[in-house]
């Protein structure tokens, strides 16, 4: 299926290497038969690094690689020789990757920019030589330390999506078309609930040669930011967009009510989502007739209080009527 090729979602074992142990030695040639200590100290053990890479959009390349394995420290020798430093393992993941600790949980740390390093895990220092344990009183120390031990740990990485717009909305709201029609995006479409199971995006061309991205997120049901239906899956990907259009169609029992509906799931979610633009598209037009329209518009304007001003702009993807007038709102929020 083409929609495996998009993966926001991996758990890997991470594990560094250790740190070589520092060298016990004593310096020695052909004319002096004791010199001082002279032992070299280890090298450390190589790190876990993820690194931001714009020009990756999955984490589909380490689906597969389970445990990422850095390798160890070596160990120092003498004439104060340093033991080699372990090979960082370096994971290229795209910008808005997130790293969680697997078993708590807690978020350590988010990727934002291209080429922005962060060490997942870090390796274990190296042991000095007995060089450094050189003193008045004892000058000929037997003592180095060993490296410090590898750390082995389960990472969760999870992947936002970035867009200028995202369209959020119940299951067969239209979302998926409407990306189809406005982008050279090809989702899948069909009349059965959660038809899309991966977000799509699209870029959308724009009047003057002008663009943005739209994001195309799995349909949302009322429970979502409880783990009901998708769950909290897909919801992280609408926190990376700028501005979020809600999609209703034209024979939705209640309009407004499926509005807030999904309004309160963002804000159970995430409070901050609510602080974003918004825009509410009353899709499938074409299916209403001219006196359904105006009961429909005489009864969003008696909520408008409810709906708080938000934009209102009725289109149909199928007929392409209303897509202009939406697609200049949508560029109006996006530079707002």
């Amino acid at each position: 299926m083409a929609d495996s090729n998009f993966v926001d979602y991996v758990k890997i074992c991470c594990r560094t290497g250790k740190g070589g142990a520092g060298c016990v030695h004593f310096y020695r040639d052909k004319k002096i038969a004791k010199g001082g200590p002279d032992g070299g100290d280890g090298g450390r053990g190589g790190d876990v690094i993820v690194r931001g890479n714009k020009q990756l959009w999955t984490l589909i390349h380490l689906k597969y690689r389970k445990h990422i394995i850095a390798t160890d420290g070596g160990n120092g020798s003498y004439q104060l020789m340093k033991g080699a430093d372990g090979k960082d393992e370096i994971l290229e993941v795209p910008v808005g990757t997130i790293v969680r600790d697997a078993e708590t949980g807690e978020q350590e740390h988010e990727v934002t920019e291209d080429g922005e390093e962060y060490i997942i895990l870090k390796g274990g220092r190296g042991g000095l030589g007995n060089d450094h344990f050189k003193s008045p009183t004892n000058q000929s120390p037997h003592h180095a330390q060993p490296g410090e031990p590898k750390q082995e740990k389960w990472k969760i990485l999870e992947l936002k999506l970035l867009a200028d717009v995202g369209l959020v909305g119940f299951p067969n709201a239209g979302k998926s078309t409407l990306l189809s029609v406005v982008s050279a995006a090809k989702p899948e479409i069909a009349d059965y609930p959660f038809t899309t199971l991966v977000p799509n995006l699209g870029i959308v061309n724009y009047r003057d040669s002008k663009s943005f991205v739209m994001a195309d997120i799995p349909g949302i049901i009322e429970g979502a930011s409880e783990g009901k239906g998708l769950g909290l899956r897909f919801l992280r990907h609408i926190e990376r967009n700028s501005v979020l259009l809600f999609l209703v169609p034209a024979d939705a029992k209640d309009i407004t009510k499926e509005y807030l509906t999904l309004l309160s799931e963002l804000e159970k979610f995430n409070p901050t989502l609510i602080d974003k633009s918004r825009i509410l598209g009353i899709s499938k037009c074409d299916m209403a007739d001219d006196e359904l329209m105006d009961g429909l518009k005489k009864e969003l304007k008696a909520n408008s209080r409810k709906l708080k001003k938000v934009p209102v702009i009725f289109f149909s993807s199928a007929t392409g009527k209303g897509i202009s007038e939406l697609l200049d709102v949508v560029w109006k929020a996006i530079n707002d």
